[in-house]
């Protein structure tokens, strides 16, 4: 048996960080182990910053690799963490608060790498005005029958939706068969007003290509279609970040692409090994990101629409509180009134 590797000190952002336990396997299948996350984030450093810097942050943590046990973790702890770890103050759906991780350097990805974090959860709004996004999140979740392919295919036609709407997306791998698009907006609407924008610019897309994408939040109606899932935007639903590697056995990243890439790229062609690698050469497609915020009033105009053609709210999740102007959370086959 080799002997247990010693705990190392590393300078990150101009603050020591301990990693602990370097050798422990994290990635049985692929074999790479906790140093290797460790020293992956470092390697996307400016990347992964750029997607967490300032945002209440949730981790999904596996103390023991990916095999082990799993949580998500949602509040800093009050005890022995170092004096310059930074937190925001966030609130959940039923109103309780609670005291996030929110990544002020490189420094605090590191310091939650080491505590086991493997995939970073931030939240679309910054420290300072945290009940209003700043980001809005397009999930587009293929469903049975439908891969990273339909995916892609969607997203570019959300694109132009976008483009009509005077705004522009940022597309990213989700780190499997999904596509994320971001869009930085001004921060002057709340979570229910972002979601509605959401929901209309999703039924947009569906009128557009109803052949490949669907908005239906019950499964039994979805078909071979691409689920728009926008739910993502309701108050403390997270969606991995740009450069989060994800817990999986090939150990693929979430990762940025150009729109010009996204059709010829499958989201295995990027994880812990090749992004860093792929990050040094062309850098990073979000780089101009947060060079315009957009106005989301087009969505907005295009929610008061649809609401006079009477489609109004969507269901939310199962965990949040019931919400003003939502429909029974019924499943369809199962709705007596609806089968009268």
């Amino acid at each position: 048996m080799s002997p247990k590797a010693s705990a190392v000190e590393v300078e990150v952002a101009g603050h020591a960080v301990r990693l602990s336990s370097p050798d422990k396997v994290y990635f049985p299948g692929a074999g790479y182990t906790k140093r290797d996350v460790f020293e992956y984030y470092l390697s996307v450093g400016d990347g992964i910053m750029r997607a967490l810097r300032g945002r209440p942050t949730t981790l999904q943590r596996f103390p023991e690799g990916i095999e082990g046990e799993m949580f998500y973790q949602k509040r800093l702890p009050t005890r022995g963490v170092p004096p310059w770890l930074e937190s925001a103050r966030i609130t959940f759906p039923s109103g309780r608060p609670a005291d996030e991780l929110c990544p002020a350097d490189l420094a605090h990805v590191a310091w939650a790498s080491q505590m086991g974090a493997v995939v970073f959860h931030p939240w679309p709004v910054r420290r300072d005005d945290p009940d209003h996004p700043d980001e809005l999140r397009v999930d587009l979740d293929p469903q049975p029958g439908t891969d990273f392919g339909h995916a892609a295919e969607a997203a570019g036609a959300l694109r132009e939706v976008l483009a009509d709407a005077g705004m522009t997306g940022y597309p990213k791998t989700s780190g499997g068969r999904g596509v994320h698009v971001y869009v930085r907006i001004r921060p002057e609407w709340d979570f229910v007003a972002v979601r509605r924008a959401v929901i209309a610019l999703a039924r947009e897309l569906e009128r557009r290509r109803p052949d490949l994408v669907t908005t239906s939040w019950w499964k039994e109606e979805r078909g071979e279609r691409v689920f728009v899932d926008f739910n993502q935007m309701a108050r403390d639903r997270t969606i991995a970040c740009a450069y989060s590697l994800r817990a999986n056995g090939r150990a693929t990243a979430s990762t940025p692409l150009t729109w010009d890439e996204l059709p010829d790229v499958e989201p295995d062609d990027f994880d812990l090994r090749t992004v860093p690698e792929r990050f040094a050469k062309v850098g990073d497609p979000h780089a101009g990101i947060d060079d315009e915020a957009f106005d989301l009033s087009p969505l907005l105009e295009w929610s008061e629409r649809d609401e006079r053609d009477g489609l109004g709210d969507m269901p939310y999740p199962p965990d949040h509180p019931k919400m003003p102007g939502e429909p029974k959370r019924v499943q369809p086959s199962k709705d007596r009134d609806r089968k009268k």
